[in-house]
């Protein structure tokens, strides 16, 4: 079959193999039988296995849909009666989850950062410090919005230190950004099979502490479709999903665990960052401004600064790098005009080389200044 191949350079879903696309093509099955059940037990470990935890402590629980699920279900979960949610906020997808944890009218304090720096890690600790019956704290690991990586393994360790478990979300960092649930003290992570194991949109999965998600049996249950216990006990029962999950997405996850496993996890990240380089030295070569600092980026995103030209229009120059088969994605900073490139998915360096000639090509073709002019 001849696939046509795109370089999405958007922040998910991303670049797929055609062996994962592939994988999807299967004879129809019930999802209740042995036969497909039985792939998801060692997927589940597997999940594990990618941040390096023991399957005895830790577990991954499988969910249908996208990664928001895993926001709604970790944070609506695990917050016992009582009980207040603790959100550092930096970005857009901190914002959503103080959004979901509003929207179950949840007890929440919300440490709010600049979206465009390091987090102060003294001002984390004095804020724990002074809230009472802590519940857990949650950082998003990577916010895609602007590209900034937040320190999760020193805010794991001031929650941990005020007693409470560290929620991360992990969205757009699992199985790209190398992960230690133990050296940097996450109890519980999230992600997508869109994203870091290049599988196809559909498939989340929340990885975490077995111990937290027996106690959470007794906390409130706030949903019943979003309630991390109750799929997790009719995993550990039946090695199913309590509801119909996606099936040919679950084919393609396992075939990219596969892919992600044979590639390696040291060999994977320097891909990416051998392609972020890549992104970088266009923008240099262009003139193009970045938003964040390089030594606060994750390596995975570039927000990138509209050119101070009047012929610049973001969507005739994306229609012309999609038309050519490069995909870029508008910004997600309030009133900041930006777009971003990303090293995720399965693209390399001469992928990057292909996509700046297009791009260069477009600056022309629209009459924009090169290099690109800034007041």
């Amino acid at each position: 079959m001849n696939i046509k191949r795109n370089i999405l350079l958007n922040p998910g879903p991303s670049t797929t193999s055609d062996s994962v696309k592939l994988a999807q093509i299967v004879p129809d099955i019930c999802p209740r039988e042995k036969e497909f059940t039985g792939i998801m037990k060692p997927m589940r470990d597997d999940l594990v296995k990618i941040v390096h935890g023991d399957p005895d402590e830790y577990t991954s629980v499988l969910f249908c849909g996208s990664g928001t699920i895993c926001i709604d279900i970790t944070l609506n979960s695990l917050l016992d009666e009582g009980k207040t949610a603790v959100v550092v906020q930096n970005g857009s997808y901190s914002q959503r989850a103080c959004d979901v944890i509003r929207a179950y009218g949840l007890p929440l304090v919300e440490l709010v950062q600049p979206l465009d720096k390091a987090v102060d890690l003294e001002y984390i600790d004095d804020a724990l410090s002074k809230i009472d019956n802590i519940g857990y704290v949650y950082m998003t690991h990577h916010e895609t919005g602007s590209g900034l990586l937040n320190p999760i393994r020193e805010v794991g360790a001031l929650a941990h230190k005020y007693g409470a478990f560290f929620i991360t979300d992990t969205t757009s960092s699992y199985a790209m950004i190398p992960i230690n649930v133990y050296e940097d003290n996450v109890d519980f992570c999230m992600a997508s099979a869109q994203k870091g194991i290049q599988g196809m949109t559909g498939l989340s999965y929340v990885i975490g502490r077995r111990d937290i998600i027996e106690k959470s049996k007794d906390f409130p249950v706030r949903s019943y479709y979003c309630n991390l216990y109750l799929q997790y006990e009719c995993f550990e029962k039946t090695g199913e999903m309590h509801f119909t999950p996606p099936v040919q997405t679950v084919y393609a996850a396992k075939k990219a665990l596969e892919e992600y496993f044979a590639e390696g996890e040291d060999a994977k990240w320097q891909r990416h960052m051998s392609v972020m380089k890549a992104i970088h030295d266009g923008e240099d070569r262009l003139g193009l401004k970045e938003v964040l600092p390089r030594q606060i980026q994750s390596g995975l995103v570039s927000a990138v600064r509209y050119p101070d030209d009047p012929n610049w229009d973001f969507d005739r120059v994306h229609d012309y790098c999609y038309e050519r088969g490069f995909t870029i994605y508008p910004g997600k900073i309030e009133a900041l005009g930006t777009f971003r490139l990303c090293a995720l998915g399965l693209i390399y360096p001469e992928d990057i080389e292909g996509f700046w000639k297009v791009f260069e090509e477009a600056l022309t073709y629209f009459g924009i200044e090169i290099p690109v002019r800034y007041d």
